[in-house]
Parts: C-alpha cells; sequence; structure tokens
C-alpha cells in the first residue's frame, strides 16, 4: 500500500528540519561576508542566490554582500573593441576599462536589488522585505606600478568603514558592496571583489567569509583531476591550506587552485572564524554550506 505523498513529506520533512534547527540557533546574530562571482550573474543564478541569502537573513544572519563583474566589465570592452588586460591577476584598468566598469557596477547593482525585492506569492520570498544598501564605505588606494606594470586605475582597499556597515547591519539591512572604491580626493578605483570581500570579512571580525565561484571548491588531491576518488576536501585547516598554497603557483585566473583560496587563508589568518569556497553551479549551495553538517564546499 502507497502512503499519500503528505504522509511521505511528513516523514521527511521533521527530521530534516529538527537535524538543521541547531544551525539555525548558532548562526542567528552572526555576521557572513558573502561575495558573489560575475560569472554566478552571468550564469543566470542572481534569483536563487538572492532567494537563498533573503531566507539566510530572515534567520537572524547578518549578510554583507560583495559581488564581482569581471565577465560583465569583459563584456563591455568587447562591444566597445578593447581586449581586457590583466597582469599578477589583477585587472589593468586605463580609463576605457574603468568607464566598463562603472557601467557595469551600475547596471549589477540594479539587477541585484531588483532580485532582492521580488515577494510573488507561492516563491521563497513571499511576504518577505529585504532592504539592500549601499554605500561609499570603502577607501582604496592606487595599486600603482608593480614589476614595470602600471595599473592605472586599478586599486587597492586601503580603509573599510567598519561603523557604517554595522549601522546599517543593525538596521536590519543588507549591505551590497560593489567592487569599487574612492581616494580621499574622491578618485575613482576598480578593485578585486576577492579583496573588497576579504577586507570587510578581516575588518568586521566577520563569523563567515563565503565565495561563491565558478570552481566546487579544494578536492582532497588538490593537483589531481576530478573524479569519484577524489572529492571535494569539505574540511581543510588553515594550517593545511597554507601548506598547499605555498606549494602552488601564483595565481592568476580565477579558476586556479589558490586564486580564492590565498584570500581565505588571509582572512583566517586576520581573525575570520570560517571561510568558505562553494560553486554557484550546484542550487541552493549557500543553504546546503550553512545549515548542513557536512555542506557542500570547502571551508
Amino acid at each position: 500500500m502507497l502512503l499519500p505523498m503528505s504522509t511521505v513529506f511528513n516523514f521527511t520533512f521533521v527530521p530534516w528540519f529538527r537535524s538543521v534547527a541547531p544551525y539555525i540557533h548558532m548562526h542567528r546574530g552572526k555576521t557572513f561576508v558573502v561575495g558573489i562571482a560575475g560569472e554566478a550573474i552571468a550564469a543566470g543564478k542572481l534569483q536563487n542566490l538572492a532567494q537563498d541569502l533573503a531566507l539566510i537573513q530572515s534567520m537572524g544572519v547578518k549578510i554583507v554582500l560583495v559581488h564581482g563583474f569581471r565577465p560583465q566589465v569583459n563584456e563591455q570592452l568587447a562591444a566597445k573593441g578593447h581586449t581586457p588586460k590583466y597582469s599578477h591577476g589583477i585587472r589593468i584598468t586605463d580609463s576605457v576599462a574603468l568607464d566598463c566598469a562603472q557601467e557595469a557596477a551600475g547596471q549589477l547593482r540594479y539587477e541585484i536589488e531588483a532580485a532582492f525585492s521580488q515577494g510573488l506569492p507561492n516563491t521563497p520570498m513571499a511576504g518577505s522585505t529585504v532592504r539592500v544598501l549601499s554605500g561609499n564605505f570603502i577607501t582604496a588606494r592606487p595599486v600603482g606600478i608593480v614589476d614595470g606594470v602600471d595599473f592605472i586605475h586599478s586599486g587597492l582597499v586601503r580603509k573599510v568603514d567598519v561603523d557604517g556597515i554595522m549601522r546599517t547591519l543593525d538596521m536590519g539591512a543588507m549591505v551590497l558592496l560593489s567592487p569599487f572604491g574612492f581616494s580621499p580626493t574622491g578618485e575613482a578605483f576598480n578593485l578585486a571583489m576577492e579583496e573588497v570581500a576579504t577586507s570587510v570579512a578581516t575588518e568586521l571580525q566577520a563569523d563567515k567569509l563565503i565565495f561563491v565561484t565558478e570552481i566546487p571548491g579544494i578536492r582532497m588531491q588538490p593537483k589531481e583531476p576530478a573524479s569519484e576518488d577524489n572529492p571535494i576536501d569539505t574540511e581543510l585547516p588553515l594550517a593545511a591550506a597554507k601548506q598547499l598554497l605555498a606549494s602552488l603557483p601564483r595565481p592568476n585566473e580565477p579558476t586556479d587552485i589558490g586564486f580564492y583560496l590565498q584570500h581565505c587563508v588571509k582572512a583566517c589568518e586576520e581573525g575570520v572564524e570560517r571561510s568558505h569556497i562553494l560553486p554557484f553551479a550546484v542550487d541552493g549551495s549557500l543553504l546546503l554550506e550553512v545549515y548542513v553538517h557536512d555542506g557542500i564546499g570547502t571551508w
């Protein structure tokens, strides 16, 4: 005899919800900095990511969201007949690239705010109110000239307005940061999403720094191809992560093993409790990482 579907659902839902409850309690009141690669938005993942972030926030987590825009800027450059230029894993931002970055950031901010404004019935965000606030929270300085390469309008984080961000979070809003910073003279600098997220997490002493990226995490045998015998290492101690990073060549591309790992290591060395690398290709990866014991990515 087959059980009604509602009965089957009840048998599975109740123990599942009970298993999730400890993590809901654990994370309430905590601060997460979430860096989303521009590739995730380009791949059409924004709506589901927004729903999952809104759900996490509704359970009492304070969220700072930092978006990337690498593919979006490259698309703008291509439309203008320009080729993207990089060195040392950093974009060389000339005046054309700066204009493209500003256009891409404006468009993405609009799309992200729209995603958090949805509230259709029978969706995960029905009845929710998510206030997303942005601001000039990042003071930047120029990268300058490195090994003879002038990075022009590319910058590094000089200072994070911790008080301003915390006041905004305490109001119940989600803080949205684009990878831009401004000098005390008002000059704009193009920053790397990864560096912004790491700097903000460090300065806030956030409980988690989470990168939602094009890679699934760090494998048990990082230098070997993906296979059933080489799964994702869901728990990578800081000492082991530092040892692995030291054995790798300097990362230049986001798909390089050490690209996100270097930022995770830096954050943990400077006081962030946990750093995570998650795949945007897996629907619900944020929820699986935060509320399921084994998680799905590397932390």
